[in-house]
């Protein structure tokens, strides 16, 4: 726990300044956000979640797919980046909540899809997280782990060199969905995208 609370606290330190005019700084991003919520194939009535939502840029995209008697909510750990989101109009597409990934405040089986857009690299535990959105999804739903640059685009901009341990590679993220009740389905990593599609297993 304390753990957990230091790396939230880091998280929050480090998007809390950057929050205002963060979308600037990629502002071409859209189209493949688009692309990676279509993958969810959701359909009018159903609920999804933006899990870290940040400043809610797939939030009306989201509510597009389910329509307006669906429900489309976005959780983020850092309050500034649902101010942003809440500013940019963003809240008017969805009910947003500060909640933690690893105890999102919600019933099992609640959920029809996941979007999860640079998620997993933040959390202290990435395994419970998966876990997590595992119980807060009904059989059948769908789980997308997007980042709109590839694995090895987004480490060197961040002046890393990617480790065989990464968990988001393939050979390591399928067991890693397996044993938290997703099976993978599709995957891509690729200069301009990553993505990888899972179905939520069970009866």
């Amino acid at each position: 726990m304390v753990a957990a609370g230091r790396e939230h606290a880091m998280t929050r330190a480090f998007f809390t300044p950057r929050a205002e005019g963060w979308e600037k700084r990629f502002p071409d991003d859209e189209p493949r956000y688009r692309a990676a919520v279509a993958l969810l194939r959701l359909v009018p009535g159903q609920v999804v979640l933006d899990v870290g939502c940040g400043t809610g840029r797939a939030l009306p995209l989201l509510r597009e797919a389910v329509g307006p008697r669906g429900t489309v909510l976005g959780t983020d750990l850092t309050p500034a980046m649902l101010r942003e989101a809440t500013r940019l109009g963003r809240g008017r597409s969805a009910v947003l909540a500060v909640a933690d990934c690893a105890g999102l405040p919600l019933g099992d089986g609640a959920l029809h899809g996941v979007f999860a857009a640079g998620v997993l690299h933040h959390l202290p535990d990435p395994h419970a997280g998966l876990r997590e959105l595992a119980r807060v999804c009904a059989p059948g739903a769908r789980l997308a782990l997007f980042h709109p640059v590839g694995r090895a685009v987004l480490a060197a901009r961040h002046g890393r060199v990617l480790g065989p341990d990464d968990l988001l590679a393939e050979p390591n993220l399928r067991p890693a969905l397996t044993r938290a009740g997703w099976r993978l389905t599709r995957y891509e990593d690729e200069k301009h995208r990553f993505v990888a599609l899972a179905t939520r297993t069970g009866n």
